[in-house]
């Protein structure tokens, strides 16, 4: 029993338990005495107290609507790609499932989505959408920056190819909030390295000043590699403008932040670059970030 809950984040439904010999009186002493928690009708979780991270959480949310609605319950959407492991997602997301033509009346905060047939893979003996399907569902109901950020981590991570993004562009065609997101595909750029590079990005294409280059390779004199930036602008005499995002958690170990610190070294003394770094924080409020990065930009072509 345990390791299956391990896979579902914690959590177990009635009648798994049932399968596995614990009783309904069984269960209600786990509860009492404060060893499991009963988040809803059918549903407990055997590991109160444990702190999971963000991903984790988002798949304890998508287990938590399967396992609240059976095993008819599929994963969609939002729950789906969380499932997949596809990065870019929203820091909360609400459980959604499909049945299979069955209306049923949502509950305990879960979606129950009603979706003309679509494609679905097995996890464990459960079934989710696929990432092709489950982007088709979910792309409508995002805001603009959250669905490139994912798009683009889909196609880094080789979760989806440009054949796929076709084809759920096409799919996406006739439904609701198709127009709305039509014009985002031209943004899209899998050679973004995480979602917080997508947004920093979208925050300077907004600002009238798009990158010319992602992931720019400075070279030295004699051609050798030197480091690679995040986003790039051209300057005048051969030299760049270099955008460095930094995220919390590929930055924040003490071998992450020397070689940060060693990068930016080799970069600035080659004399080929001006570096401008930037933080979550900075992305999330980019005003100020875009208005450094337009002024170094000025200087630099004078």
């Amino acid at each position: 029993m345990l390791t299956a809950a391990t896979c579902q984040e914690g959590l177990v439904s009635a009648a798994q338990c049932d399968a596995w010999g614990v009783t309904g009186g069984m269960r209600a002493r786990l509860v009492r005495t404060g060893e499991w928690s009963r988040l809803t009708t059918g549903v407990y979780d055997v590991m109160p107290g444990v702190t999971l991270g963000l991903d984790r959480q988002r798949c304890r949310s998508a287990w938590f609507g399967m396992l609240a609605y059976g095993v008819r319950a599929v994963a969609v959407g939002t729950s789906a790609l969380a499932l997949h492991g596809v990065k870019g997602l929203p820091l909360r997301i609400q459980p959604q499932v499909a049945l299979d033509g069955t209306a049923r009346r949502p509950r305990a905060g879960i979606a129950v989505r009603h979706f003309d047939g679509f494609a679905t893979r097995t996890l464990g003996a459960r079934r989710i959408a696929t990432v092709e399907s489950a982007l088709v569902q979910a792309l409508p109901d995002l805001d603009r920056d959250t669905a490139i950020s994912i798009l683009d981590a889909a196609l880094r991570a080789r979760q989806l190819d440009d054949p796929g993004v076709a084809r759920v562009r096409t799919a996406l065609v006739g439904r609701r909030g198709c127009r709305r997101v039509e014009p985002w595909w031209d943004l899209v750029d899998r050679r973004s390295d995480s979602p917080l590079e997508t947004r920093a990005r979208l925050a300077c294409v907004d600002g009238g000043i798009a990158p010319d280059e992602l992931q720019v390779t400075i070279k030295d004199t004699h051609g050798r590699f030197l480091a690679r930036g995040d986003l790039g602008w051209r300057l005048r005499g051969d030299r760049w403008l270099l955008a460095e995002i930094d995220g919390r958690e590929p930055h924040s170990s003490p071998a992450a932040l020397f070689e940060d610190r060693e990068r930016q070294n080799r970069m600035l003394a080659s004399g080929l670059v001006d570096l401008r770094r930037f933080t979550a924080r900075d992305v999330n409020r980019p005003s100020q970030m875009v208005a450094s990065l337009r002024a170094a930009i000025a200087a630099g072509r004078r």
